[in-house]
């Protein structure tokens, strides 16, 4: 029978939840690395035993772990960057007109196929490659030389680049998300990009409509349509069925459009799974009450997902990277929460049960299933 693996990443550590295929009984393990801010946890779908971990912290910066045996053991890897060919540390600037830091990696994405091939996403905003299971790291400077790119400024969390798609039918084809610059498609593994936030409205902005300074927070995609994007922005929820070139708003009846995780079922590519919260200055839930909600039509009609989460008092968050979905025939649905709480759903969003409820605040959820 499958497991599921949970990969926890917290302000405090970071912990490894397993079950097998009921998903009923889970075994915690943890804190690895605690007292680090871990910002994401990321397993390989190439080799199920690979989990790589983004662990950072104002005092020693920031460090990438690597485990070859499903997080028994770890060994610290990556802490050489290079830009353009030249070695860097941990921080520092390139030396260009518009002084670049890098401060830490927010999110980690292993090739679909490729065993020792892993993106990383950094802030201030730019996308690092290393072919060699994170040892070294070379920039794909063309995303942070884009002409755009004098432009970008940061969210309220760092000008973070958060969201790193590829196209499972198109090995040239990816995709990033930076908040708060918007939505960049490359087709050619990462070398050029083109700004694909077309359709895109952001009122705070003094050009609703402008091509670049959009607060996306997280894009989402079903593998067996890699054109059709999913988006949770800083207001709005929103689809393109034409690979970012353009979008149209799916907030429906959602009480709140606005939050920072979005997911796709495993299964369904037209489900979907937002979680509202109150607003851009109050982070959580409206009236109090947590609820998930799901749209079986790909946006516009949503329904509430109450059974299982608290409904009054409830005053935490769920981030960007906090949602995750596993790929068991009945999709299995995850999260985290800013109270540290993790939530499961093994009926697709159903009914919810509290794996855990006294972690640190929770940063990334990804869900592995395992043979």
């Amino acid at each position: 029978m499958a497991q599921v693996r949970l990969l926890i990443g917290t302000r405090k550590g970071a912990f490894l939840l397993t079950s097998d295929g009921t998903r009923r009984d889970w075994e915690i393990d943890g804190p690895h690395f605690a007292g680090w801010e871990i910002m994401h946890v990321q397993g390989s779908s190439a080799d199920s035993d690979r989990i790589y971990v983004s662990q950072w912290t104002d005092w020693f910066g920031q460090v990438i772990q690597r485990s070859d045996n499903g997080g028994r053991s770890w060994e610290a890897v990556g802490n050489e960057f290079r830009y353009d060919g030249v070695p860097g540390t941990h921080q520092w600037y390139d030396g260009t007109p518009h002084p670049w830091e890098f401060k830490r990696v927010w999110h980690l994405a292993p090739h679909p196929r490729e065993r020792d091939t892993v993106y990383a996403g950094v802030e201030d905003a730019a996308l690092f490659r290393s072919m060699d299971g994170g040892v070294s790291w070379t920039e794909l400077s063309g995303l942070r030389t884009h002409s755009t790119g004098s432009t970008w400024a940061p969210g309220a969390g760092g000008l973070c680049l958060h969201t790193i798609l590829m196209d499972p039918a198109n090995p040239r084809r990816m995709y990033v998300a930076i908040s708060a610059a918007g939505a960049f498609r490359s087709d050619d593994g990462g070398e050029r990009w083109e700004v694909a936030t077309g359709g895109l409205r952001s009122d705070f902005l003094p050009d609703p409509e402008a091509t670049v300074g959009h607060c996306v927070h997280k894009v989402a995609m079903h593998p067996s349509r890699p054109d059709t994007l999913f988006m949770q922005k800083h207001w709005h929820v929103c689809r393109s069925d034409d690979a970012g070139a353009h979008w149209t708003k799916v907030s429906g009846n959602l009480p709140s459009d606005f939050g920072f995780p979005i997911a796709v079922h495993a299964h369904e590519p037209e489900t979907l799974y937002v979680v509202p919260i109150l607003s851009d200055s109050v982070h959580y839930p409206p009236e109090g009450k947590l609820r998930v909600y799901r749209s079986r039509s790909g946006g516009n009609e949503w329904e509430p997902l109450t059974r299982g989460l608290p409904q009054q008092d409830c005053y935490v968050n769920i981030l960007r990277d906090a949602m995750a979905v596993d790929s068991l025939e009945r999709c299995g649905v995850y999260f985290g929460t800013t109270g540290g709480q993790v939530y499961a759903s093994a009926d697709e969003g159903d009914s919810w049960t509290a794996l855990v409820e006294h972690l640190p605040p929770v940063l990334s959820v990804e869900a592995q299933t395992l043979p």
